[in-house]
């Protein structure tokens, strides 16, 4: 399958075989001028007819579901019913498509031993798998594609990347992507292989109260079984394995066993949280008094024994599979406190390492082998990474996972001077939070451009064996979940071209080639709009208005935000207009209410704004603004009762986040419209009188010169190290970083620079001011490093210190995190001396590793008081 290969590398400039295997692929045989050889291929699909499925007798429970659904798939496409053979029962004739494991297959071990397959290479390997085109298979059929897996989820990820390369989206149920039909599909001939290079890949259901718990309870009856079938496929289909289920106020195994039996038949590894540790969910400790399992206290020192049979329960439940064998999972180790809050104030590491000496322990005592044979992480979150960080040892086998700060930025990652570990690091990153300095939770607002940086930075460090990521409800995370899971199974092949033509290469899959780039673009500016701020943590007083003139009204930078929403909004409106009526239910999904709702969000407190501004002046003008308002409201309202009446109802409830009105970190406990103001009569001619003419923010002044990261003069590479532009990445044109990532840090006199020529039109003091991506230093030392220079003159190191512990501003370090999460940038300004009108050269040094340059201000004059300056005018 050669030819297929050589597509898909077109679409990520990436050279390997199986490169991209998680993006989406164009279908097979779609374009006429690269279809496959038909006297060679393989007839997935002729006529309209599907190839029959071939599974052994005794497949494993994993194989025959994803072999089931692999027929749906062939349904979906052909439009007619897709024959499943069970290898005991039933004729085999015709194009046959046959799915096994190496070993655990008589059908592949068959042709194995005929030479028809070469499978050394697949042998003892972790989820590998081969997609081959074999002739003459066996009696009566002359051509069989052959998907072989080193073990189960090899074979399951083997089928499912057929699926998707065929046009069956991940999203086909979950977000109503619709399946294109074709007449007639054919499979190179060839061979391919693949295998991830993360070893556990996946998502955490958390925060999901009010929306999913809601949903599922109208949809399903609750978190149960019959939703989770339905989140065990699409992690599948996007090549995950790994699951952190829903847990406030639920237990997974408890509140319907039947999950856990269905996710280990499917092939998903389950796992806990960081805070519930040994298969036990939270709230399972507050259940079952009558059966000797108490509440109490949760103190290990208090309350040890307690703790100790509980635990012990969840390794004997998950050892309840019988034979010896048991549920697929990894088992959390450690402990934070009741309810996901921080251990007693002064904790020792003591402690902490003797609740895990315990519960390894039990884990070998249940399963009657060593503890090292049974996958354990310790999720060095929040506090614990501070015990961590103090010479908290932890056994070789636990894989140590670190966390972002809840808000993108990784905090700590392995020391390269540091000896391997067996059970490796992982990471643990968000896409939804609740907590300081306010929860985010309603819609997407990550760029994937910022979580390849990160992530790309993890697995250079050498965090490869579990990357899992906080999704909150699932919806509406589609489009960074399904990226995150892509550069998971590849992150070599997630190269920065590959990152930008992630966009188009999702649209084609998702709604087809035809409005592929725009739709692309759109979700591309969608990202980094939303990113600038997330929409829980702006009201009127987030951004500044420019004033009231004889001439009219100037917006100033919130003006100009509200014009870019607009504007999107516009794009993604005729866009619509072209798509055909069995897409839109997704693209209102994925596409439409997003970026209809948060540029209706920005629109009201931008009247809010002025209603207040005018009305504080007795201006009549504010009632204008009071309409806006209530308008934009009524709106909101509207746009979600769309989203939860689509499709029949399917995802009613999905949609019900409180998000405007916040006044502390948590949620307000109802949407409320901003107050506003009235200005004397209300009338037809009042209102006619009062309307607003608005005038043209003024350009930067003389004295001021702002540069975007990318339009640099000259880049001065060295040390294997590669200057590379990210568009996109941050607040406006893109971002530079030094390529490859994970590299020590240099030296001035390494000459590893960026130079930005300029012409300064007013002489004076300059001050350079540097605008960075937010990002930690992962090393936990006293802060990254990045010099600045000016016509050759000393570098002069500027260092960015953060400290993310929830926005205590106590602390300066802590009140800046909470700055630079807010507002999504760092900015930082070095005095560079006296300086004449004319051209001038300053020099960006790259110093230390993870510091993301998205603008440069040079200035000699005070600068204005937004805090990354003006967004571009549209």
């Amino acid at each position: 399958m050669s030819h297929a290969v050589s597509r898909r590398t077109l679409m990520g400039g990436a050279a390997c075989g199986a490169a991209l295997a998680t993006l989406p692929a164009p279908l097979f045989g779609a374009d006429p001028r690269t279809a496959p050889d038909p006297r060679t291929a393989f007839p997935l699909i002729a006529k309209a007819i599907p190839a029959a499925v071939l599974i052994d007798a005794d497949a494993d429970s994993a194989v025959r579901h994803v072999a089931t659904n692999f027929a749906k798939d062939l349904e979906r496409v052909s439009g007619a019913s897709a024959r499943l053979i069970d290898g005991a029962s039933g004729v085999v004739q015709g194009p046959v498509v046959i799915i096994g494991v190496l070993g655990h297959s008589a059908v592949i071990d068959r042709l194995i031993a005929a030479g028809k397959i070469a499978a050394a290479d697949l042998r003892g390997e972790w989820e590998a798998f081969r997609q081959i085109v074999v002739d003459d298979p066996m009696p009566g059929v002359a051509r069989a594609l052959v998907i072989v897996g080193s073990d189960r989820r090899g074979a399951v990820f083997g089928t499912y990347d057929v699926s998707e390369r065929i046009g069956v989206s991940p999203w086909h149920w979950f977000a109503d992507v619709p399946v294109r039909r074709q007449r007639d599909v054919l499979i190179p001939a060839g061979s391919r292989r693949d295998q991830p290079k993360v070893r556990y890949r996946g998502f955490f259901i958390n925060d999901e109260d009010p929306c999913l718990s809601g949903w599922a309870k109208k949809a399903f009856g609750g978190v149960n079984a019959a939703m989770y079938v339905h989140v065990f496929e699409l992690l599948l289909r996007m090549k995950g394995n790994y699951l952190w289920p829903a847990m406030w106020g639920k237990a997974f195994a408890d509140d319907d066993p039947k999950s856990m039996v269905l996710a280990d038949a499917m092939g998903v590894v389950m796992g806990n949280s960081h805070h519930e540790p040994m298969l036990r969910a939270q709230a399972e400790w507050h259940r079952h008094a009558d059966q000797g399992v108490t509440g109490g206290a949760w103190d290990y020192d208090k309350n040890g024994a307690n703790l100790r049979k509980f635990w012990r329960g969840g390794i004997e439940r998950m050892m309840a599979k019988g034979g010896g064998r048991h549920y697929d999972s990894v088992v959390t180790v450690g402990m934070r406190g009741d309810g996901d809050e921080a251990m007693a104030e002064g904790t020792a590491t003591g402690l902490l390492e003797r609740v895990v000496a315990e519960q390894r322990k039990i884990i070998a005592d249940v399963t009657g082998k060593p503890a090292s044979e049974t996958p354990q992480v310790w999720a060095l979150y929040k506090e614990v990474q501070d015990y961590y960080d103090h010479g908290m040892k932890v056994p070789d086998d636990v894989t140590l996972l670190f966390s972002d700060d809840n808000w993108g930025q990784i905090r700590r990652l392995p020391d390269p001077a540091a000896p391997p570990r067996k059970g490796g690091y992982g990471i643990y990153y968000h896409f939804d939070y609740v907590g300081a300095p306010r929860n985010y939770k309603w819609l997407n607002t990550n760029q994937i451009e910022k979580t390849w940086q990160q992530m790309d930075l993890a697995y250079r460090r050498g965090a490869a064996q579990i990357w899992i990521v906080n999704v909150g409800d699932i919806k509406p995370m589609e489009y960074p979940l399904g990226f995150f899971l892509a550069q998971a199974w590849n992150p070599d092949a997630m190269t920065p071209a590959a990152v930008a033509d992630y966009p188009r290469a999702w649209a084609t899959a998702t709604f087809g080639p035809e409005q592929a780039r725009a739709i692309g673009e759109i979700v591309t500016q969608y990202s980094q709009y939303v990113a600038r701020r997330k929409p829980e943590l702006i009201d009127q007083d987030s951004f500044p208005l420019g004033g009231v003139t004889p001439k009219g009204l100037d917006g100033g930078e919130f003006g100009t935000m509200v014009a870019q929403w607009d504007a999107l909004e516009a794009r993604m409106l005729t866009v619509r207009a072209t798509l055909r009526p069995d897409q839109r239910d997704a693209y209102y999904q994925l596409i439409e209410f997003p970026v209809a709702a948060v540029a209706n969000l920005y629109r009201m407190y931008y009247g809010t704004a002025w209603n207040r501004r005018l009305a504080s002046k007795n201006d009549a003008r504010a009632n204008y603004f009071a309409d806006q308002v209530e308008t934009a409201f009524r709106r909101d309202g509207e746009l979600t009762q769309r989203y939860h009446s689509i499709n029949g109802g399917k995802w009613d409830g999905m949609m019900g986040q409180v998000h405007m009105s916040y006044v502390i970190w948590n949620d307000p406990t109802k949407q409320t419209m901003p107050s506003i103001v009235r200005i004397g009569a209300d009338t037809p001619e009042a209102k006619r009188r009062q309307q607003p003419v608005f005038v043209p923010t003024p350009a930067t002044q003389a004295g001021i010169v702002a540069l975007e990261a990318p339009a640099f003069s000259r880049a001065r590479d060295g040390k294997g190290l590669r200057w590379t532009t990210i568009p996109h990445l941050g607040r406006t044109a893109g971002a530079m970083i030094a390529m490859p990532q994970g590299r020590p840090a240099t030296r001035a006199e390494d000459g590893v620079c960026l130079e930005y020529d300029v012409t300064v039109a007013k002489a004076g003091p300059a001050t350079a001011t540097l605008y960075l991506v937010p990002t930690l230093d992962t090393f936990g030392h006293e802060g990254s490093r990045i010099g600045v220079s000016i016509d050759g003159g000393a570098v002069q190191v500027v260092r960015a210190a953060l400290e993310p512990t929830g926005g205590d501003t106590d602390n300066a370090g802590k009140a800046r995190w909470a700055d630079a999460v807010r507002d999504n940038g760092v900015a930082m300004s070095v005095g560079l001396g006296s300086i004449a009108a004319g051209r001038h050269t300053i020099k960006i040094w790259r110093l230390d590793d993870n510091m993301v340059l998205q603008k440069l201000v040079l200035a000699t004059i005070p600068v204005p008081p937004s805090y990354l300056g003006p967004v571009p005018a549209v």
